[in-house]
């Protein structure tokens, strides 16, 4: 759920209320990219936040992130297995003291036969990353690698490839198009100022990277302009995902003499309808190998009352394109 400085606090309650407060995954703040607000007296806003909650948090584990340029640049180093890069076998950060993990303070043999121990800077006893029984069948794997340092004395590294390789989520996400950028794409595909204030696509396909699989369902039942059912049918296309959308929004009508009523927009989701038409005919175009139905299924509920309820009151199309 993404939402602002005004009812973040509330909804942070809410949202433990509903899904329990052991089901909260984090709060992740989202660079706009415009600050709005701005006033002698406040403090303008930069940043929306969007809070990630699950039904069983035990069995919920975020999917990585891919990797950009300047994260691959870093595997400069290439074997039979393919390119990598190293990092050393000594813990660093926390817990990196002997005390902490006694068991993985232990003497390692190095290339020209001297002993080697985790010495950290300053020369305090550290330790490893590993036990020596994981560091014996890395070494067997060729995955450990020997370097001699500046003193001449022999290091152990660790290789880790580039293949298969994502990136662990951050709660700052700030690499992503703003809000502005946002506006422009409902207005390259429907018009000028006929639908305020939408959801940049680049955000819903992010939140849809950690949270989905290839073939999963997404619900969302605040749709607007429909920028989920937009992201769905991006990300399917870039990864060959099969994933299916549910858009739901209330008929709410277009106000008398704006653009989107000038334009021949009745009520939100026309807007919708007609957004996800013209994205499914750029995407198309954009990669024309991908195997994504871009066609949907309108359904509209009818106004009924309690002796109607059993009549066949929906209206039913389909889109096909």
């Amino acid at each position: 759920i993404s939402i602002d400085d005004n009812e973040q606090a509330n909804l942070n309650k809410l949202c433990d209320e509903i899904f329990g407060e052991d089901n909260f995954v984090g709060k992740i703040t989202v660079a706009k990219g415009t600050t709005t607000g701005q006033d002698a007296n406040d403090i303008g806003s930069s940043v929306d936040y969007m809070f990630v909650y699950t039904h069983n948090k035990a069995s919920y584990i975020p999917n990585g992130l891919p990797l950009d340029e300047k994260d691959v640049a870093r595997f400069n180093q290439e074997d039979s297995k393919g390119k990598y890069s190293i990092l050393q076998f000594r813990k660093t950060g926390t817990n990196d003291r002997r005390e902490d993990r006694p068991n993985l303070y232990y003497p390692l043999i190095a290339p020209d036969g001297s002993t080697v121990l985790p010495i950290g800077p300053g020369g305090y006893e550290s330790n490893w990353r590993t036990n020596k029984r994981q560091f014996d069948k890395w070494d067997q794997n060729g995955i450990i690698e020997w370097k001699k340092s500046e003193q001449g004395e022999f290091k152990p590294y660790v290789k880790y490839y580039l293949e298969g390789r994502t990136k662990q989520v951050s709660n700052l996400w700030n690499d992503i198009e703003g809000n502005k950028k946002a506006s422009i794409t409902v207005k390259e595909l429907v018009g000028k100022n006929i639908f305020t204030n939408p959801k940049p696509v680049g955000l819903i396909k992010k939140a849809l990277t950690i949270t989905t699989s290839k073939n999963d369902l997404i619900l969302d039942f605040f749709s607007g302009s429909a920028t989920t059912a937009h992201a769905v049918m991006q990300l399917n296309a870039e990864d060959g995902g099969n994933r299916k959308w549910i858009m739901v929004q209330l008929p709410e009508e277009t106000p008398e003499g704006s653009e989107a009523r000038k334009a021949g927009y009745k009520n939100i989701p026309e807007i919708a309808r007609e957004r996800i038409r013209r994205a499914g005919d750029k995407i198309a175009k954009e990669h024309p190998d991908a195997k994504v139905d871009y066609g949907f299924r309108s359904l509209t509920i009818a106004d009924t009352n309690y002796k109607d309820v059993y009549k066949p009151t929906n209206k039913v199309t389909q889109e096909n394109l």
